[in-house]
């Protein structure tokens, strides 16, 4: 009990108390996230991005193995999801808004922070890849998911990924340690880098509870099996994951810390960025009552909550490396 209320006090804590203080402020003050979240996705995010990869420890190796974990952990996740919602009597859309649920993690505004204080700069810049590599599979995969029943508005919605700067900062930081031209770590530049996209890591909690405050938690009889998909199933999955691509590739991902980093980024609860998906694309569709988007933000709210003593012992286990 000591140790799990160490590792709470350590990791957990203080994102508990930073997304406090924006759940708070939203309850007392009518604030808007939609500008805080446009400098996150537009400025914070890109620069913390690039400054994390191109001065990564991590070997090239690690990065595909990590980026290909990632596609399997979805695609595996899409297909039990769709299996799950079908077996529970979920219709289209919301069974839509169930897989986007399900296969998307909050490796942003959650992950990176809960693996920063967990695993330090290794836990830190393995979340940042694990976001880069999400933010473009939720632009091209989860709008397809979001549009399917909606004609051929998903193709336009795919092109959104190439007005996303993280993107960019992707390929310019890959780009630039393959040229050797990241500038040295002292350097105005990089340093400069570095202090903008430190502040996207507080700011992004401030965010979640924001976000989390203006959640309409009306579907909460419905979000079971959402609830079970992402604090049950998915970490299961990431470990299996982890101990597939050991067993094919007999490294698997070299580094311990790294693979631990890897499962607790998919047990990390629903993002938010699904729900946004939703409502661009189902609009005001309802599913036997509930509002497809109502049905979301209940799903990111509920599986946020519950999380909080979900990743206390998943970090407990992780660490004590008895499962990896």
């Amino acid at each position: 009990m000591a140790d799990l209320l160490s590792i709470f006090a350590s990791a957990v804590g203080p994102i508990v108390a930073i997304a406090g203080v924006g759940y708070v402020l939203a309850t007392v003050k009518e604030i808007d996230p939609e500008p805080l979240n446009t400098a996150v996705v537009y400025v914070l995010a890109p620069a913390l991005v690039f400054h994390s990869l191109a001065t990564t420890n991590l070997e090239a190796a690690t990065l595909v193995r990590v980026t290909v974990g990632i596609a399997v952990f979805t695609a595996v996740m899409w297909l039990i999801a769709e299996l799950a919602g079908r077996a529970v009597g979920e219709r289209e859309p919301a069974l839509s808004g169930l897989v986007l649920v399900a296969i998307f993690c909050n490796s942003g505004n959650l992950g990176i922070p809960v693996s920063d204080f967990a695993f330090g700069e290794v836990g830190r810049q393995t979340a940042v890849l694990f976001l880069s590599v999400q933010s473009v599979l939720m632009y091209t995969v989860g709008v397809y998911v979001a549009s399917r029943s909606s004609g051929s508005a998903g193709l336009e919605g795919v092109r959104r990924v190439f007005y996303i700067p993280l993107v960019y900062a992707v390929v310019a930081a890959l780009g630039a340690r393959a040229l050797a031209l990241v500038p040295p770590a002292d350097t105005a530049a990089m340093e400069t880098l570095q202090l903008v996209g430190d502040a996207s890591i507080p700011l992004m909690l401030l965010i979640l509870g924001i976000q989390l405050a203006r959640s309409d938690t009306a579907a909460v009889s419905r979000a079971w099996p959402a609830m079970a998909l992402k604090l049950g199933v998915a970490p299961v999955v990431g470990l299996g994951v982890v101990l597939g691509l050991d067993t094919v590739l007999g490294a698997g991902f070299q580094n311990p810390t790294v693979a631990r980093v890897f499962v607790l980024e998919t047990a990390m609860p629903a993002a938010v960025t699904p729900l946004i998906l939703v409502i661009e694309f189902a609009g005001n569709t309802r599913s036997d009552g509930v509002l497809v988007s109502e049905y979301v933000s209940t799903c990111v709210f509920l599986t946020t909550v519950l999380a909080i003593p979900a990743l206390t012992g998943l970090i407990a286990l992780l660490q004590s490396g008895i499962v990896i």
